[in-house]
């Protein structure tokens, strides 16, 4: 069993997808990915350890069955955590879906849900809650919806040093998790 030391990061990328051409960067959701990865590059300390480089790339028009599907299975078993980045632009698609059905439903991952489009931990509640319009975001992913009561799940907004806190935070790490449920971070 591989080493699991990575943050596997789920996001939406129009498909086929290829990263070097225009459209890959005008992928919102593909952009937020990119963030996190600039500041690892700003700041080596900053906690982000890319789970997508624990394999080698593959070409986005290789075949799904046999070498895209079984590549993302490898990299999130090589992971600790996914990290989804979860927005108005996220669609369901086939990779997204795979990502997460095996990410929660086999490897049992917990998740750090990032929304790109609030930015404060006060921005995501009502009353001590999660916001309904958070809420209605899980429906873009009907398999995230459906199967994150399996896992603990941290709810944070784009904020660096929330997002620093929840990556080293052991109750969302495969081997130290806490009981399955839906968590945020206390204003």
């Amino acid at each position: 069993m591989a080493y699991r030391n990575g943050n596997y990061t789920a996001f939406y990328v129009a498909e086929p997808f290829n990263a070097s051409a225009l459209g890959a960067h005008a992928t919102k959701d593909f952009c937020y990915y990119n963030m996190l990865r600039a500041w690892k590059g700003n700041d080596s300390s900053f906690p982000f350890d890319d789970g997508h480089d624990k394999t080698y790339n593959v070409r986005d028009n290789s075949d799904w069955e046999l070498t895209l599907k079984p590549r993302l299975r490898e990299r999130l078993r090589s992971s600790k955590n996914i990290v989804l980045f979860l927005s108005s632009n996220t669609v369901s698609s086939r990779a997204l879906r795979e990502e997460i059905d095996y990410g929660i439903n086999d490897q049992g991952m917990p998740v750090i849900v990032i929304y790109p489009e609030y930015d404060s931990k006060e921005s995501l509640l009502t009353n001590g809650n999660l916001k309904t319009s958070v809420k209605n975001l899980w429906d873009k992913l009907p398999i995230f919806r459906d199967s994150m009561g399996k896992v603990p799940t941290l709810h944070v907004p784009l904020k660096q040093s929330l997002i620093k806190s929840a990556l080293i935070d052991s109750d969302f790490m495969l081997a130290t998790k806490v009981d399955p449920g839906i968590f945020r971070y206390n204003p």
